[in-house]
């Protein structure tokens, strides 16, 4: 080294010597980003940058070392080989540009050292080329541990440089590898000039053809030159690109930032950068998140490998942030070139809203909106879990139906939303009495069930109905009158009663029926015999609907008399009904059937129709009485109905007498008050039926527009023998004659309660001392028409 040191201070011009080194620096900056943007270009361009780079690298090479010549003063003649000079020129070029395309083929550390080791090695060869175009009056000696010295400084400091280079795009990696590429050059070139030695000879000429030192120092200028053009352009071009990149960053984060969704860019398996949106999302600081593992953010790793291997799926996951929690959030993922490399973009969608929103659904789906208890569905799904999972054990599962007593007349006297606060009430005071695992369910309208697991004896299940009727009791204590409940419960049990759903259902239905029928606020078990009256039922039912379209039914006529005359003023229409295999099925029980069903409405409307076109044809223009169930009077088509059916048949309206109870006034006063002034606009006149069994509200009497009182005939049958009966009917005639009103009393079968009544001054009668219902041409006044119409016809 101390050769080396000599060498540089007493046979070299300092001067040179520095600027050398400054040419040295500025071509090793030179080449350091020139080596940058070959790594960034693409197709062609990556070659034309190479060239470039080679280009340059080159001449920097070859002009420090031959400014270095210049500085080197042996003190014999000398001069420079042209061959020699110019093909150490072109192989700095040629092996430099080798080198630079070693290492940027691949960004890995093998590939860069090994072409910082070929640029290394070609400013090797092109210094002992130079030094063999160096002619001199003299013999050149080698020290050769100097030598190898010299390249193993070239090639070493050469690989290293370009490792320290490209790891990075930093400015201070730049530098630094500038400064080591520097150090690879001079430290190569002055050790391989600390080598040689050169022994003065006069019998050495220098050859003629050797360039002169002058010439060779405009070579070198011209180099020079050549250096400062291109660093000049790989200035340019560096800031340029910068500029370019810094406003293409910039938008492409202006458009992120836009987007609603979260933007995350990943390099390999960290993050890179987010929009502001994904910023927004987590609550984390661009600081705090650069440079995290996806897996920080994204802890399914199955998700995360996924993203990573470029899967176009739409996933669903968690994303943690800032405060520990996690969120639902969708992805979708993409590679794109981001700063010159293949990054992943990972778009995060917030699903939190949807969630919540599906989660709502599926409540809804399977909830009553009004009480939130489940509804059908889930009860029938429960249902279908409890009687698999009873299946494999030895207790009992009870099935409870529930059906609120008169709830309709709640809606129909205090409204809807009376009804919608007791539903809700009934819900509240059912669940209060239920224990853990048994469920309350609502399947419509005012009927409720509850399933009741794992019971040990079947008694528990009356003690769940017990605890059921005694929570509504106590709830009534400080209810107001609308507010009243009442419920009748049907139990089943599995398996003894039904072994699958619908059977379970069918007979806890049959056992809430008889809870009905048998006074309500009660609860009964269900019992076989109550299944085949349920079966029963709902074969009449079937066979109701069919009846009229079969031709079934009949219309039979009692007369209405003049109790001081004899005189027949009406017929009151009544309906019988011949059945194929049932036979004469009485009117007590099939009626009540149809009122239930609904179907009254139909059989209703052809009694009405049959009556009228029968009256139509009598001589003598008595009136027709028919009955009408207030399913019928609440209908809002019943007026235009009858209306139409009189235009049709022809029947004046004033021959047309309409019989309701007093029961079908009380569902909804309003609409039945409506209907009927409605029915009397029309000309048809309206009789109270059964009066003295309904509410017998005397207020009725007054706001409603009757034509007539009936007298049930339960009175009438007791009205000789009982003196509180007696009395009843001497009230409603004294009342009937105080309001102008006629009385007509029904049932009247003796001659003792004719008498009775004529006594009194009634009116009007019907029964079977009167006249037994019949058909119409067995009737005398029926007899009379038919010869009219006879006559007529003749």
């Amino acid at each position: 080294m101390l050769t080396v040191y000599n060498c540089i201070i007493t046979e070299h011009d300092l001067r040179l010597v520095v600027l050398a080194g400054l040419t040295c620096l500025i071509a090793s900056l030179t080449a350091v980003n020139l080596l940058h943007h070959v790594g960034k270009a693409r197709r062609h361009m990556r070659h034309v940058w190479t060239a470039v780079s080679a280009m340059a690298i080159g001449s920097g090479v070859w002009a420090t070392h031959f400014i270095g010549m210049l500085a080197f003063q042996p003190g014999v003649p000398n001069g420079y080989d042209l061959g020699l000079t110019l093909a150490s020129l072109l192989v700095a070029v040629v092996v430099t540009g080798g080198g630079i395309a070693v290492a940027i083929t691949r960004p890995n550390v093998d590939n860069r050292l090994v072409g910082g080791a070929i640029i290394g090695a070609g400013i090797a060869v092109m210094h002992y080329i130079g030094m063999a175009a160096f002619q001199v009056q003299g013999v050149m000696a080698w020290d050769q541990l100097l030598v190898a010295a010299s390249l193993v400084t070239g090639v070493g400091l050469g690989a290293l440089s370009v490792f320290v280079a490209l790891r990075s795009d930093t400015i201070l990696s730049r530098i630094v590898g500038a400064l080591v590429l520097t150090l690879a050059i001079c430290g190569m070139h002055f050790t391989g000039m600390g080598a040689v030695s050169i022994l003065p000879d006069a019998s050495i000429a220098v050859p003629a053809s050797a360039i002169p030192a002058p010439l060779l120092a405009g070579a070198v200028a011209a180099a020079s030159f050549i250096i400062l053009l291109l660093v000049c352009t790989a200035l340019w071009v560096d800031v340029r690109d910068y500029r370019n990149a810094e406003k293409e960053a910039a938008r492409m984060h202006n458009l992120a930032d836009a987007a609603i969704e979260g933007l995350l860019v990943c390099g390999g398996t960290r993050l890179v950068t987010a929009n502001a949106s994904f910023m927004a999302l987590t609550d984390w600081t661009p600081d705090i998140l650069a440079g995290r593992h996806l897996a920080d953010l994204f802890p399914d790793k199955d998700v995360c490998s996924s993203l990573l291997d470029g899967s176009q799926e739409i996933f669903e996951t968690e994303l943690v942030i800032n405060d520990g929690n996690s969120i639902p959030v969708e992805l979708l993922s993409r590679f794109i070139d981001y700063g010159g490399t293949p990054h992943l973009v990972v778009a995060v969608r917030d699903i939190r809203e949807r969630k919540a929103a599906e989660a709502d659904i599926r409540r809804l789906a399977m909830h009553d909106a009004l009480t939130g208890l489940p509804n059908r569905r889930a009860f029938s799904a429960r249902l279908d879990e409890e009687i698999l999972a009873a299946g494999n054990t030895d207790g009992h599962l009870a099935l409870l139906c529930l059906d609120l007593d008169r709830f309709k007349e709640v809606n129909d006297l205090f409204g809807h939303a009376a009804g919608d606060v007791m539903l809700k009430k009934v819900a509240r005071c059912v669940s209060g009495a239920l224990g853990e695992g048994q469920m309350l369910a609502r399947l419509g309208g005012d009927e409720f069930a509850i399933v009741a697991p794992r019971l040990q004896r079947p008694e528990d299940a009356s003690r769940i109905a017990e605890a059921i009727l005694r929570s509504f009791r106590e709830e009534n204590e400080d209810a107001s009158s609308e507010g009243l409940m009442s419920t009748s419960i049907g139990i089943a049990l599995f398996p003894a009663d039904a072994r699958d759903r619908e059977a379970l259902l069918s007979n806890a239905d049959a056992a809430l029926y008889r809870a009905k029928s048998e006074g309500r606020d009660t609860w009964r078990f269900y019992e076989e015999a109550m299944g085949m009256e349920a079966r029963a039922r709902r074969l009449m039912e079937h066979e109701l609907r069919h009846a009229v379209a079969r031709n079934e039914f009949r219309l039979v006529y009692q007369p209405q008399k003049k109790l001081d005359t004899g005189e027949t003023i009406g017929f009151e229409a009544l309906l019988r009904w011949s059945n194929a295999e049932r036979g004469n099925v009485s009117p007590a029980v099939f009626v009540p059937i149809a009122e239930e069903s609904g179907i009254i409405v139909p059989i209703g409307e052809w009694v009405l129709r049959t009556a009228c076109e029968e009256a139509a044809t009598w001589q003598k223009p008595v009136t027709i009485a028919v009955n009408v169930s207030a399913i019928q009077l609440h209908s809002p088509s019943f007026v235009h109905t009858v209306h139409e059916i009189l235009l049709q048949t022809g029947l004046s309206p004033s021959r047309l007498e309409i019989e309701i109870t007093e029961t079908a006034l009380v569902r909804d006063m309003t609409r039945a008050l409506t209907t009927l002034r409605q029915l009397k606009a029309l000309g048809v006149h309206i009789a109270m039926d059964d009066f003295g069994t309904g509410y017998s509200s005397l207020s009725n009497l007054r706001a409603f527009p009757f034509d007539k009182i009936k007298i049930d005939g339960s009175f009438i049958k007791q009205v000789d023998t009982n003196e509180q009966a007696a009395t009843i009917v001497k009230a409603v005639l004294g009342i009937g004659r105080g309001l102008g009103l006629p009385v007509l009393a029904e049932g009247v079968e003796t001659s003792e309660e004719l008498k009775f009544l004529a006594g009194e001054f009634c009116q009007i009668g019907q029964g079977y001392l009167l006249g037994r219902p019949g058909p119409i041409a067995s009737l005398d006044e029926g007899s009379e028409a038919e010869q009219a119409r006879e006559s007529d016809a003749a």
